[in-house]
């Protein structure tokens, strides 16, 4: 393993409360099924209140999953973002540090800790509504190349999309400490929030991107032809990932364009952070310098694993077969 490449996640951590409902409970909550709207923490509490059977708490957000998964592989980790100075900042805090992560480069703010109410249908898709608290404080100028020094590559959150001058120091901080850059563009209500300045910033600063099924045709237009739109992601930044859940994904670096194979699950529970995941697994085989193909399918393990469980934090059973797979 190569332990000399740190992976810095820049994002929002969320603390995630987990609920299995029914599609008849989603009809009574505003928004589109699938997708994540941004709420206040009286209307989290409102909705949860009326959920049969209560939530399960997990750390998470969307680079929160993603650095958490590699920090698990075994992967030098550290994350940057602003917690709460509450109980629920500690938890989150605690967690990243028990998996080996390098928290010192949290920062630290006044408001509770962000949250996300995450709402499982039996299907397995979740629709999100989030509270970003004390993430949300994150300002421009707390930013600076000391929070990246020491880290080769950075993973950016799609959801600072709606922070265009927060997202601009981020950048160009870890350009400024020689970091390359990854963005998971996060759902298709960031890509369209995002309009036109998203193809400046994939241009200029970013190395991977990583969009599904609904980002990638939300930002190219282009119907059902996901080879095509590997393809444009790709043509703005080295290496670009379109992934289509079941139907696997497909990827494009340069010339070269191919299909990665999805993983089979044999139940899907709960779609939480399965892009998430998918990217751990990609960018742990690409730091380890591993052929986009093997990359591709480290990602597929990952996100297959995930949807068979509840919530994004995997069991030690699920965790070891896979890190056998994956790890030299």
């Amino acid at each position: 393993m190569n332990n000399t490449f740190k992976i810095i996640g820049v994002g929002s951590p969320i603390v995630d409360s987990i609920a299995q409902i029914d599609d008849a409970f989603l009809q009574s909550v505003d928004g589109d099924k699938g997708g994540m709207v941004l709420v206040n923490a009286a209307t989290i509490e409102q909705i949860a209140g009326r959920i049969p059977g209560g939530t399960t708490r997990s750390p998470g957000g969307s680079s929160g999953n993603t650095l958490f998964a590699l920090a698990r592989l075994g992967a030098d980790t550290a994350f940057l973002g602003k917690i709460g100075n509450c109980e629920n900042g500690q938890f989150y805090r605690d967690r990243f540090t028990q998996l080996g992560g390098d928290s010192s480069r949290f920062k630290i703010g006044e408001a509770p800790n962000g949250h996300c109410l995450s709402l499982v249908t039996p299907d397995g898709e979740r629709t999100m509504r989030t509270d970003l608290g004390a993430a949300m404080t994150l300002q421009p100028e707390e930013i600076s190349p000391a929070d990246f020094a020491g880290c080769q590559h950075a993973h950016i959150e799609g959801y600072l999309l709606f922070n265009q001058a927060l997202l601009q120091a981020v950048l160009h901080a870890a350009k400024e400490a020689g970091c390359t850059i990854s963005l998971d563009l996060a759902s298709f209500e960031v890509v369209q929030a995002a309009g036109d300045s998203l193809k400046a910033i994939l241009q200029d600063y970013v190395d991977i991107v990583f969009a599904n099924e609904e980002e990638a045709t939300a930002y190219t237009g282009l119907g059902d032809d996901y080879p095509a739109m590997a393809r444009k992601l790709a043509a703005l930044c080295s290496i670009a990932a379109v992934k289509i859940g079941a139907r696997g994904a497909w990827i494009a670096s340069g010339d070269d364009l191919f299909h990665a194979e999805s993983v089979p699950a044999e139940k899907v529970v709960d779609t939480t952070g399965a892009g998430d995941l998918w990217a751990a697994g990609f960018l742990y085989g690409w730091s380890q310098q591993r052929e986009l193909a093997d990359c591709a399918h480290y990602g597929a393990l990952l996100g297959s694993a995930v949807v068979q469980q509840q919530g994004t934090e995997l069991p030690a059973n699920i965790w070891d077969p896979i890190q056998q797979k994956i790890q030299p």
